[in-house]
This record gives C-alpha cells, structure tokens and sequence, in this order.
C-alpha cells in the first residue's frame, strides 16, 4: 500500500517537472523566434538549450540551495555556484556554436537575431533558473516554519504535560501532609476521650470529602475553598478549646470566583502547626477580600519564637504550585516578627477569569 502510494507520488511529481520543462521550451521557442521566420530552426536550438538549463536549475535547487545556502556554509555555496556558472556559460555557449554551424551553416547572418545575443540567451537562462530556485528557497523556507511550528507546539505540549504532573506531584504532597496534621487532632481528642469525638469525625468527613472529590479539579469556586477552611478550624477548634482565638473575616466582591483548590489551606495548617500561645492563647486573624480583579489572602498568628516558619513541606509546596498555577499573577509576602508570624498573598484573578 505504502508502495504504490510512493509510485503515484513520484509518478506525480515527474508529471509536474515534464510539464513545467515543456512550457520552458515553449517559452524560449517563442521568445527567441522573435523576428525570425524559421520556427523550425528555433525550436531546435531552444531544445538543445534544455538539457544546460534544467541540470543548472537542478543542481540549484537540489545541491547548492539545500545542501549549503540553507545550512549557512556560504563560503561552499559561493564556491560551488561560481563552478556551476562557469560550467553553465561553456554549456550556453555550445548551443549558440551548436546553432551557428547546424543551423546556418556558419553564416552568422542566417542566425536568429535573438539567438545571436548572447547576454540575451544567457539571461534567458538564469531567468528560469533564478525564477525556481526563488519558489524552491520560499518552499524550504515555508517547510523549515512548518517544522519549527511544529516543534514548538510539541515543546509547549510537553511543558503544558510537566506541568500538569508537577502540578498533580503538588497535590499528592498535600493529600498526606493534610492528613497526617487532621489525623494528629483526632488523636489528641480520642486521648482526652473528648465528647465532641464524634463531631470531629463528621467535620473530618467532609474535609475528606472535599479532599477526595474537589482537589483534582483544576479549579474550584472560592465558596468552596472558604468553606474547606472553616471545616478545618472548626476541627482545630476543637482540639485547642479554650486556648485558641481565631477571628476570620471576609468581604467576598462576587461568588463566580474560581481558585486552585487546596491553595490557602497549607498556610492555615501552618499557622496551626507552627503557631505558638502568647498569654496562654493561640491568636490567628485570618482574613480574605476580593475585588473584581484580585484575591487578598491575609493570616498571621501568634509566635514567640524566632523559627522561621517559612521552612517543610506545605509552604515550599505552595510556593511551586504559585509559580505554575499563577505565574507573574501573584504577590506572596511572608513577615517573621519576634512575636507574630505573617503572610499576605495577592493573587491576580482578572486575567485567569479572561482566559476561562
């Protein structure tokens, strides 16, 4: 099948050439006949100037324009095209011999007047070949942009696909590091034998819930993700009874806004984990606002000492999927103070939204 698939292309294109050639010899039989009666006579002599005009035209584009004007070895091109010119010119230079002792029996008078120009013959020639050596230059050139084209969609095809498993590399790291920190509440309270037990497990529940079904979204509505967040300190609520302040405040523009899931919570883990209590008491003020054109995500929370908390796996892990979700979009600014320990990210929705 690939065979006879070859032999019709080939078949093809050699149909083409012959054409081509043929409206070459009809065009030189017409164009040097001018002023001369015998058609006969100049039909021969554009016939015996074929055979120098297509081997020029062929080494043109098949040697000298593929093998060195393309692949930049400009000395070589000069060099080899000179050769071809002056074997051309020798060649030329034969038929008009060949038309002065065949044709008119070395009377040069009995020459067709155009046939008797040389620089005229000559021209005529490098005419044809200038004229396809230009449409083979702009052939290869079209091709060589098809390719790079080609090359580069498969480029940014396999940076969008290391993307997506970095991305989904992200996420497999926040599925147990969120649950290795949920898990430790739990068994904190099962030790105390607390009677809300049981309402963590339901606020576990959805947590996983949302864990499980959300996160491999690409996107989901900040509705989504606040109410992630308030399961999550309801949770921690519950583990540090009286010694915990929380105080969360939102001023929301408009509920058609869609984030990365899973995005803010690392940093309310984190203030969890790493928080310490000022007076007996874990402070953290957290605070989301949107405009119709930026989320701001404030928290901070209460630290005496001076570990930098900007260290493990969540806020690293964050501070990838920023880059890679949200590159040039975002502002993640983090505060380490004597006594409390601050981060603010600004997240550029607008253009996210134009591209959905």
């Amino acid at each position: 099948m690939k065979t006879q698939k070859l032999i019709k292309l080939l078949l093809f294109k050699a149909i083409k050439h012959i054409l081509f050639w043929f409206v070459v010899l009809l065009f030189f039989t017409y164009f040097f006949s001018a002023g001369s009666k015998h058609f006969k006579d100049t039909l021969m002599f554009s016939t015996f100037l074929m055979p120098t005009t297509i081997a020029t035209t062929y080494v043109s584009i098949y040697k000298l324009i593929p093998d060195y004007l393309i692949t930049k070895r400009y000395t070589a091109f000069t060099v080899y095209s000179v050769y071809t010119l002056i074997i051309s010119l020798y060649l030329i230079m034969l038929s008009i011999f060949f038309s002065l002792i065949y044709l008119s029996n070395f009377e040069f008078d009995q020459m067709n007047p155009i046939t008797r120009n040389i620089i005229l013959v000559t021209s005529s020639v490098y005419l044809v070949v200038i004229l396809v050596s230009a449409f083979k230059l702009l052939q290869l050139n079209l091709k060589s942009n098809k390719k790079t084209a080609l090359l580069e969609s498969k480029i940014l095809e396999t940076q969008l696909k290391l993307k997506e498993q970095e991305l989904n590399y992200l996420k497999m790291q926040i599925h147990p590091h969120f649950l290795f920190n949920t898990l430790n509440t739990m068994y904190g309270a099962a030790l105390k034998k607390a009677d809300d037990t049981p309402n963590m497990i339901l606020k576990l529940s959805n947590l996983l819930d949302y864990l499980l079904y959300q996160v491999d979204k690409p996107f989901v509505s900040l509705e989504e993700e606040i109410n992630h967040i308030e399961d999550y300190i309801s949770l921690e609520k519950m583990r540090f009874n009286e010694t915990l302040n929380v105080s969360f405040s939102k001023d929301i523009h408009t509920k058609s806004i869609s984030i990365a899931p899973m995005l803010f919570i690392p940093f309310v883990e984190n203030s969890f984990k790493h928080g310490t209590l000022k007076d007996g008491v874990l402070r953290i003020d957290l605070s989301i606002k949107t405009t119709s054109e930026i989320i701001i995500f404030k928290i901070s929370n209460s630290s005496l000492n001076k570990k930098n908390q900007n260290e493990g796996i969540g806020l690293q892990n964050i501070k990838k999927r920023l880059e890679l979700l949200y590159p040039n979009q975002y502002q993640l600014d983090i505060f380490q103070e004597p006594s409390k320990f601050t981060v603010n990210l600004q997240l550029n929705i607008k253009s996210k939204l134009t591209n959905e």
